[in-house]
């Protein structure tokens, strides 16, 4: 490896190593309370070793929002070989409860932990990507004669509350009290039980 190779590498390993250290800190601190200083601290490096690759805590944030969401939207799409919408809709939620188990430190990024003064940037873009993702599922669905009658971005809405709700119970622990079921079994139940009420009407 020459110098140029490794030192890419190093470059490479240490911006990992950054945004490693931020997630579990805005997970434990919130945005607000997460500094560069103790972000540094975490990995024994000075706050300016940070600033070489971030040129603040805000652009971190978005990083680690955009890697949560294209990781997301990649798993969605990758259900896009199942021809029948309906199976494919079905899906698609059991993929949003999986993301939630598999991947809690960045579900919670993408949707629980807040950013004052948040801008429109490219994380949002691909957040909104996901949404149009599976409006066009659903879209596909009415097409072929399902859910006649509802309005498509409502659906929609819907069914993103509905999932959304789910795994952020899970994500905060707050399943325990629930007719002594493991969480998994709740989630898995819950969707289940709300696919039953769709295909009952």
């Amino acid at each position: 490896m020459s110098i140029a190779q490794r030192k890419e590498q190093e470059k490479i390993e240490m911006h990992k190593k950054i945004l490693d250290s931020a997630r579990k800190i805005f997970l434990e601190k919130g945005y607000e309370q997460t500094s560069i200083r103790n972000i540094a601290s975490a990995i024994s490096y000075s706050p300016g070793s940070i600033y070489f690759y971030f040129k603040d805590k805000s652009e971190i944030f978005h990083e680690l929002h955009r890697e949560g969401f294209r990781l997301f939207l990649s798993q969605m799409k990758a259900l896009d070989v199942i021809e029948d919408p309906y199976e494919r809709y079905k899906a698609l939620g059991l993929v949003f409860i999986r993301f939630a188990q598999n991947h809690s430190d960045y579900y919670n990024l993408m949707f629980l932990v807040s950013e004052t003064g948040k801008a429109e940037g490219e994380g949002f873009q691909i957040a909104q990507e996901a949404i149009e993702h599976l409006s066009g599922v659903i879209q596909q669905c009415q097409d072929q004669g399902k859910f006649q009658g509802l309005h498509n971005k409502h659906f929609t809405f819907m069914t993103l509350s509905l999932v959304h709700g789910i795994c952020s119970l899970y994500c905060k622990d707050r399943m325990s009290g629930f007719f002594e079921k493991s969480s998994e079994e709740l989630m898995l139940h819950g969707y289940e039980t709300f696919i039953a009420l769709i295909e009952s009407k």
